[in-house]
Order: C-alpha cells, then structure tokens, then sequence
C-alpha cells in the first residue's frame, strides 16, 4: 500500500487525521477537529499545498531533534509531522508527503 490518509477519532469526540506512508509510519499529523468535515477539509489542505516547497517549514525540538510543518498559502500549520532521528529521516518523509499526498486514498477509521 501507499501513502494514505487515516481519519480517527478520540475520547473526547474529536476527528483527527494522519498521512502515512507504506510502512504505516506517519508523516504528517492534524490537530483535533470538532467535525468531520472540517478534518477532511484539512485532508484536502495538504493535498493542496503538500506539493510546494515553501509550504514546508523544517523546525528543531528542544533535543535537537528535527521535524517539520506543513503550512497552508495562509500561513496555517495544517499538519504536523513526528520528530525524526535525524535531518536524513527528516527530509525522507518530506519526500514522501510531496510525492503522495495528492493523490492518497482516506482510511476512514472513525
């Protein structure tokens, strides 16, 4: 399998969404939405801008670990990705998000 989209739910009710790549790791994570169609709006949000360089905000957690933040044209994160090992592992799942986010399928988990 490819890139997907997951769509769960929480406890509290809240949707949320993930990419994934092949091997079910994440590489992209939303916050917490109050309504479905507001998750899936941000679902289209990165298939949207996934595929511009400066949509991309490469940032460093306090131990020095990196990650990134997808941002929308007006500046909105509209997803997260995990902290990485290292600026390689890093730069990988920007890879993968450019390559395959426009076109994953939704995993409708919730």
């Amino acid at each position: 399998m490819s890139v997907r989209f997951e769509i769960t739910r929480n406890d509290k009710g809240e949707f949320h969404f993930k990419l994934l790549n092949a091997d079910g790791k994440t590489l992209v994570r939303s916050e917490g939405y109050n309504a479905k169609a507001s998750c899936t709006n941000g679902i289209e949000s990165v298939r949207r801008n996934a595929g511009e360089d400066e949509r991309y905000d490469i940032k460093t957690a306090s131990d020095g670990r990196p990650y990134f933040n997808l941002k929308a044209s007006n500046g909105q994160i509209v997803g997260t990705s995990p902290m990485f090992a290292d600026t390689a592992a890093c730069a990988a799942a920007v890879a993968a998000t450019k390559a395959g986010a426009a076109e994953a399928p939704i995993d409708d988990k919730s």
